[in-house]
């Protein structure tokens, strides 16, 4: 389950709907709006496998690494975020679910940081050319 943070823009998830990706957003399709970022978290953890993007920096932390949800926080402009969402989504190292549990991941226009839980470390991953 693809979940987008209510903090990514109404275009950016209809401009993803468009591109047939499947995503909810947080006060949209589920979820409540203003849910805070301390609730987000055990809310996650009722729900099956989700992958939560956001913008809010603070999810990127080793210590949220957990085998049940992966956190993906987008580290680019607002207008761009459906974009690095299907390219994240398209990764070879991220395409399954199965493959993003666990991680804490950092998107930006250089690549990806990516914190596993299984391994502890920070990895970098290049974009595909």
């Amino acid at each position: 389950m693809n979940i987008l943070d209510e903090n990514i823009p109404r275009n950016q998830r209809e401009l993803l709907l468009s591109w047939r990706v499947s995503i909810r957003q947080i006060g949209y399709d589920m979820g409540r709006k203003g849910i805070q970022d301390d609730e987000i978290i055990p809310w996650l953890h009722q729900l099956p496998n989700p992958t939560l993007f956001t913008r809010d920096a603070d999810f990127f932390d080793r210590q949220l690494c957990h085998q049940r949800y992966c956190l993906v926080y987008l580290d680019v402009d607002k207008y761009e975020a459906a974009f690095f969402v299907r390219r994240v989504l398209r990764h070879s190292e991220l395409d399954t679910q199965a493959k993003r549990m666990g991680a804490v991941i950092r998107v930006s226009h250089t690549g990806l940081s990516i914190y596993r839980s299984r391994t502890g470390g920070l990895t970098f991953l290049d974009w595909p050319e």
